[in-house]
């Protein structure tokens, strides 16, 4: 130990007194604990000290004070890592996030896109089919004059699609369109199939593009089997507009 002069009157002492920068600092660590376990070995080789009336100043060996700067450096270099670590956790949080919303987003592109698809997509009431009576042709076969719709070829018992996306809202007998099917498309038009042999969908029923709803027949007032086609802008008779420009108008070939 060294030792620095008491306040008041004291003889000088006989002994150099020994104070070092570095003692201050030791003691400003041995109040954080850093030392703790260090000062007491250390200590524990000084020899007694006669009772003087001096204040004791600690000092300390230079490996023991190198230990405690390197167990300070290390600390440091702990709490360095640990931050690190910590933002590197938050960047990978973050770039998941990034990816997940990303995929969200591409997956909703896809189902709007999908949809947008669906809704578009019309097809002929009859496959590999012609039309064998034209819009507004001339007849006494018809109360009005003249065809309101067009007839697509067909025998008896052919399969009749839906043109596009829609619901059914007329079913059963139509009366010289015999057995018929009415269906509102989704951009709010109508379209009808007539002279069916059968009905295969029901009112309120949702139908796709190129979903079955019928089969052609002879039913009502007609000279032979095929398929009374109808584009309409409500589900009444009278509201016809031209079939084919409408079919055409949709990416329909006919």
């Amino acid at each position: 130990m060294a030792f620095t002069r008491a306040t008041g009157k004291h003889r000088r002492p006989s002994r150099v007194h020994r104070t070092t920068a570095r003692a201050a600092g030791v003691a400003a660590l041995a109040t954080t604990g850093v030392v703790g376990t260090l000062a007491a070995p250390a200590l524990a080789a000084e020899p007694e000290v006669e009772q003087s009336g001096l204040t004791p100043v600690v000092t300390i060996g230079d490996s023991i004070a190198d230990e405690i700067d390197a167990q300070a450096v290390a600390q440091k270099q702990a709490a360095v890592d640990a931050a690190a670590r910590e933002a590197a956790r938050e960047a990978a949080r973050e770039r998941a996030a990034e990816a997940a919303k990303e995929a969200r987003e591409a997956k909703e592109r896809a189902a709007r896109e999908a949809e947008r698809k669906r809704l578009n997509t019309f097809v002929a009431p009859i496959t590999a089919s012609y039309v064998s009576t034209a819009y507004q042709a001339g007849s006494s076969l018809w109360s009005s004059g003249s065809h309101t719709g067009i007839d697509f070829h067909a025998s008896s018992g052919t399969t009749v699609h839906a043109v596009g996306v829609g619901t059914v809202v007329e079913t059963g007998w139509g009366g010289a369109y015999g057995n018929q099917v009415v269906i509102k498309m989704h951009d709010g038009t109508y379209t009808q199939y007539g002279h069916l042999s059968s009905i295969g969908v029901s009112v309120g029923q949702s139908v796709e593009p190129g979903q079955q709803i019928g089969l052609s027949g002879a039913t009502g007032n007609v000279t032979g089997p095929h398929l009374h086609f109808e584009a309409r802008t409500s589900p009444e008779y009278g509201s016809d507009m031209d079939p084919v420009a409408y079919l055409r108008s949709h990416g329909v070939n006919v």
